[in-house]
């Protein structure tokens, strides 16, 4: 399987704890797809969302073609995913519950199709960022240490 990630949503790690993930694929125009092979993309401040039973994406910036004409794709337009029924079943359960949301981890290419991997996400406490800062850290410093006495 050939994978080419587009964009990551680095941020989504940061800020929420991940519970689960799904593929989904996802319908473009055609000016779209061209963009996103150019690597025009943001998923900063997007999300998924449920309307009736059906999943889309929101708040995805994919950056007008530059050699499009007037047929251009509007660049912040809700996109459809395209997921199986019993996924949008589970999906639609876990988004009413208490604290839990849809959030976009990256946007790749599978097999000349885009894909979207999109998660359920409940939103991390300033304490818990403050305490993964702390830890990615420690982790740095012991990897540097270690590899300082392996020269010698």
């Amino acid at each position: 399987m050939s994978e080419k990630v587009i964009v990551n949503n680095r941020k989504a790690r940061h800020e929420f704890h991940i519970l689960e993930t799904f593929e989904a694929g996802i319908v473009l125009h055609g000016t779209e797809v061209k963009s996103l092979r150019n690597g025009k993309s943001n998923l900063k401040e997007s999300y998924a969302c449920v309307k009736r039973e059906e999943v889309y994406l929101c708040n995805v910036h994919i950056s007008p073609y530059s050699h499009g004409n007037m047929n251009n794709h509007i660049p912040m337009r809700e996109r459809k995913l395209l997921l199986h029924r019993k996924e949008i079943r589970k999906l639609i359960g876990k988004t009413q519950e208490k604290g839990l949301t849809l959030v976009p981890l990256k946007l790749y290419f599978k097999n000349g199709k885009v894909k979207v991997q999109i998660a359920i996400a409940r939103g991390k406490k300033t304490y818990d960022k403050r305490h993964d800062i702390a830890k990615r850290d420690s982790d740095r410093e012991i990897k540097r240490i270690l590899k300082e006495k392996q020269r010698f």
